[in-house]
């Protein structure tokens, strides 16, 4: 596959954080709703794969396949944009601010919410044949998931909030390793492979994800999950968003900027030291 040095995709990376600052909103709701959708349907074929095979590791395999084909249509996740806008700012792009950083979270926040609500209520009705059966194993499933991933982590108090912020974390580590592989090749088979690998990790380690729980939690409350909306919010969305935006930045964004766009001064060789012949 053709391949990019390090020096060639962090300099892409700073670029793309720049462009979808500039981005107009409707174009940046569009692409959010997008990612968000198609995240979405991802998470409920996994979960339908692990069902169906009683394998978590299948569905971990598989569903790399949605966010390949979101990042190959140039859609936005929020955690991508976590990682990839600040970047732009740190490198003194012209005009850039943290109030247009700010807005470009906020509408792609709401245009992948929007996104996964909607796939959400999409396969509730599908599930359900319009809300006249209990939707089946699947749907069962994901409301455990719900109830395990908010009140499980509430019978800890703070400790089980920041296992969920650092769950965040490391999953943004591997999202954004993610985001960046689409940018370290040329050809579609070459990112596929460069994507695939930390998003499969994620998966299947039960990383948080802000934007596949956008979909999980409501459908799982709208498939009876016992489990309140501040529930979700407070015990999962918000640690879950907060812990993707440091993991994303400080393990993946801020580290290939400051080694491969802002490089240290190389080290100098010292010369050898010449030898005095000796007096005769």
């Amino acid at each position: 596959m053709s391949y990019l040095m390090p020096a060639e995709f962090a300099t892409k990376m700073v670029d793309a954080g720049e462009a979808k600052i500039y981005m107009s909103t409707r174009d940046t709701l569009v692409r959010a709703f997008m990612a968000g959708a198609i995240l979405a349907l991802a998470a409920v074929f996994a979960v339908s794969v692990a069902v169906a095979t009683g394998s978590h590791l299948i569905g971990s395999i598989l569903f790399p396949v949605g966010f390949c084909m979101l990042y190959l249509m140039g859609f936005d996740l929020l955690t991508g944009v976590f990682m990839l806008t600040p970047l732009a700012w740190l490198d003194r792009r012209p005009g850039v601010t943290w109030g247009q950083i700010l807005r470009n979270w906020g509408l792609v926040f709401l245009g992948n919410f929007g996104g996964a609500l909607t796939v959400a209520f999409l396969m509730s009705f599908i599930f359900t044949y319009g809300y006249n059966t209990d939707g089946g194993a699947i749907a069962e499933k994901v409301a455990h998931i719900g109830e395990a991933r908010t009140l499980g982590y509430a019978e800890y108090g703070a400790a089980g909030w920041f296992t969920i912020f650092i769950r965040g974390m490391l999953c943004n580590w591997m999202v954004s390793m993610g985001v960046v592989g689409a940018m370290i090749s040329t050809n579609v088979s070459g990112k596929v492979i460069a994507m695939w690998m930390p998003i499969m990790l994620f998966f299947f380690m039960g990383f948080e994800h802000s934007v596949v729980n956008m979909f999980l939690f409501p459908f799982g409350l709208i498939m009876g999950g016992e489990f309140s909306v501040m529930d979700y919010f407070i015990w999962n969305e918000i640690p879950t968003a907060l812990g993707n935006l440091v993991g994303g930045l400080a393990f993946t964004g801020l580290t290939l900027y400051a080694t491969h766009v802002r490089t240290a001064k190389k080290r100098a060789l010292m010369s050898a030291p010449t030898q005095t012949q000796p007096q005769m």
